[in-house]
């Protein structure tokens, strides 16, 4: 199958540091790659593939000083992939709404994965606007606010099986892994790892605009005894990070879509602490970790997690969450908007 994999311009493919969306881009291009199929990964310039790349842009924008409006980039990159679509069987947007005014025009088979938080008001009007177009979910919860929307399926994000080795002896601190933002709750992570009075490591990126919630809230609480601020650590940095922690904290307070950091701490072995919020009830099991309420909830998992068995977090990732298993279940839905192309013009036209 000639498949044309289409990525944001924001992040290279992988990303260097942090970047979820383009690190799950990149993992079901090389699994596809993998698989036989014939793919063309539209990214941008530094991305690395085995799949044939056409570059959106010179480089990641985020890494670009003159890149002053990325929308930008991503119009005349939606643009090209509607004007070569002849050349692919299917064509698979990560670009969220960017490329609807032009997808619902494209006579090649194609849908959308979206990889963001949904519960936005004025997305409501827009999805209602572009009914016909076909949408994946990441998780099932992440359908909420927009139950009308064509969803054609929901598919989990995977990892390659030997991105992360596994880790079999719990470590001696406690790690946060991410970004530091409002949302993500980093200033809970550390309440829980003072009372629990365990070593904290945060690796985390600061993105512009939550900038002064670091310098405000966040970075006067890193003087505390225990913690470890290291900042935006790379895939190769991961491995130790999380298998030598005695546990992952997940603390968020937002409709998390997804939670890709939980099943990057599954495949080294190490269980995840993490609240009740967005997907983490989907992604999680009593194999993998512990869903708390709370603070004092988490203190005490934290103590349980002394003794877990950590085989059994690596057995679920293996058997839910691999890269491969996300290329399968991908496959199947491109077959599947094969079959419907047809009616798509009558949709459009109703």
């Amino acid at each position: 199958m000639r498949i044309a994999q289409v990525a944001t311009l924001f992040e290279s493919v992988p990303p260097k540091g942090y970047g979820g969306t383009e690190r799950i881009v990149s993992y079901l291009t090389e699994a596809l790659v993998e698989l036989g199929h014939e793919v063309t990964l539209f990214a941008s310039g530094d991305s690395q593939t085995t799949a044939r790349l056409r570059a959106g842009s010179p480089r990641s924008l985020r890494l670009d000083e003159q890149s002053v409006d990325p929308i930008a980039d991503h119009v005349v990159l939606a643009e090209t992939v509607f004007r070569e679509m002849a050349n692919y069987d299917v064509i698979h947007s990560h670009i969220d709404y960017i490329g609807f005014p032009l997808w619902r025009r494209m006579t090649t088979p194609h849908l959308t994965t979206l990889h963001g938080r949904l519960d936005i008001p004025n997305l409501v009007n827009l999805y209602r606007e572009y009914a016909e177009l076909p949408v994946v979910s990441i998780s099932n919860c992440q359908r909420d606010p927009l139950p009308a929307a064509n969803w054609i399926g929901t598919v989990y994000h995977g990892l390659p099986s030997d991105q992360y080795s596994f880790h079999e002896q719990p470590g001696k601190y406690l790690a946060f892994l991410g970004r530091i933002s409002p949302e993500k709750r980093p200033d809970l992570a550390l309440e829980i790892a003072t009372r629990a009075n365990v070593p904290l490591k945060i690796a985390a990126k600061v993105d512009k605009v939550d900038a002064a919630y670091f310098e405000n809230t966040i970075e006067p609480l890193l003087k505390c005894p225990n913690v470890d601020y290291i900042g935006e650590i790379n895939d190769v940095d991961k491995d130790d990070f999380l298998g030598n922690a005695l546990a992952l904290l997940f603390p968020i307070d937002w409709p998390e879509p997804f939670g890709l950091v939980m099943i990057e701490a599954m495949a080294c072995g190490t269980p995840v602490i993490a609240s009740p919020s967005g997907a983490v009830p989907e992604i999680m099991s009593s194999d993998t970790g512990y869903i708390v309420e709370g603070v004092e909830d988490a203190v005490a998992a934290v103590e349980k997690t002394r003794n877990f068995d950590r085989r059994r977090c690596r057995l679920a990732f293996e058997e839910k969450f691999t890269a491969m298993r996300m290329a399968k279940d991908y496959l199947a839905l491109y077959d599947r908007v094969q079959s419907l192309m047809p009616k798509l013009p009558e949709l459009v036209g109703s």
